[in-house]
């Protein structure tokens, strides 16, 4: 049997979304290390954001890439996950790192509600 014939391939729609998550992951790891720098007690809870974020984006796009069968309860936690670190980081708007950061979140949620809702 070969691969092809084991697990389907991957929908556009599910390639996007797992390039959001990836994406998303990245730059949270990168807003994490650039709060590292600045340290301070208001940056302790946009750091708890990002690596919630990081983490649940990652396992989502990991999930989505083996077709688990939670892969659509998983997009819409991590949409809710992603929305909430975009809150976070939205909270220190003249910093244009996390800016970034809570665009790819809003674009990782985005895509991530409609693979939860495409039902996978």
């Amino acid at each position: 049997m070969t691969q092809s014939q084991m697990m389907p391939a991957l929908t556009q729609q599910m390639q996007d979304c797992i390039e959001a998550c990836m994406n998303c992951h990245s730059m949270c790891e990168e807003a994490m290390s650039s709060c590292m720098q600045k340290g301070g007690q208001p940056q302790m809870q946009v750091m708890r954001a990002l690596m919630d974020c990081s983490e649940m984006t990652r396992m989502c796009a990991d999930m989505m890439m083996r077709r688990s069968r939670m892969s659509a309860e998983m997009c819409t936690l991590c949409a809710k996950v992603c929305e909430m670190c975009a809150e976070a980081c939205m909270s220190m708007p003249d910093d244009q790192q996390m800016m970034r950061c809570a665009e790819a979140c809003r674009r990782c949620a985005e895509t991530c509600r409609a693979m939860a809702g495409a039902g996978m």
